[in-house]
């Protein structure tokens, strides 16, 4: 059932040309399972013969200092200081959007050492699908410049449980895993779904609530 969703979902986004590279976002909330989906779905459109980028979401951060000014616990303080989305814009999005150069920014901050990157930089084809995956992808100030958007759903309680087992040994074990989640990173969820309403505005949904049996619930056409 998964490999038939990422192949439909392939299937379609390999069908889309514009006069410029495809720039699809992969969203969701925290723990939802977006970096194996969007990785999964780079190789199901490499097998359509379409040429496919997939632009790392961890070299689109703020640095540490900006990430926590409103605080480490902050939800605020991640929902709008963890991405740069920025330089997401200015350095990936419209470089590949239309009359764009197609020279795009690889990253532009490094996680390890929190240092800026600068020139770090690649061409991508013309009629390449372009994926980037992140959580708060139709934030407003993003919105035009997505040409798709795949919105992987789940319950707020069930990815925030995916969440905590995947980062527990990060942030200090499950105790402090749960806590961090609910004080920041699925706190800040809750905003983005409040403020943005993601999932009505995705132009595909798949349920991602059991990530062996997905199913499409929107997609156009």
């Amino acid at each position: 059932m998964r490999h038939h969703v990422l192949t439909t979902i392939a299937g379609y986004l390999a069908t889309r040309h514009r006069s410029h590279p495809l720039r699809v976002g992969v969203d969701g909330i925290c723990g939802v399972g977006k970096s194996t989906f969007a990785r999964e779905l780079r190789a199901a459109l490499a097998e359509t013969g379409r040429p496919v980028v997939l632009v790392d979401s961890d070299g689109f951060h703020h640095v540490r200092e900006r990430r926590y000014r409103q605080g480490r616990d902050s939800a605020r303080g991640y929902y709008e200081d963890a991405y740069d989305f920025d330089a997401l814009v200015t350095d990936v999005l419209v470089p590949l959007g239309p009359g764009g150069s197609r020279v795009y920014a690889r990253r532009v901050h490094d996680m390890a050492t929190d240092e800026v990157v600068v020139g770090d930089t690649a061409p991508c084809p013309p009629d390449a699908v372009v994926l980037f995956d992140a959580t708060f992808l139709q934030r407003d100030a993003l919105r035009a410049h997505w040409d798709e958007v795949v919105y992987l759903h789940a319950d707020v309680e069930t990815a925030t449980g995916r969440g905590v087992a995947r980062d527990a040994a990060r942030l200090g074990g499950p105790e402090k895993a749960r806590a961090a989640f609910a004080g920041r990173y699925t706190a800040a969820c809750r905003i983005y779904l409040d403020e943005q309403r993601p999932r009505e505005r995705a132009s595909i949904v798949v349920d991602h609530n059991d990530p062996d049996r997905p199913f499409v619930e929107r997609m156009p056409g």
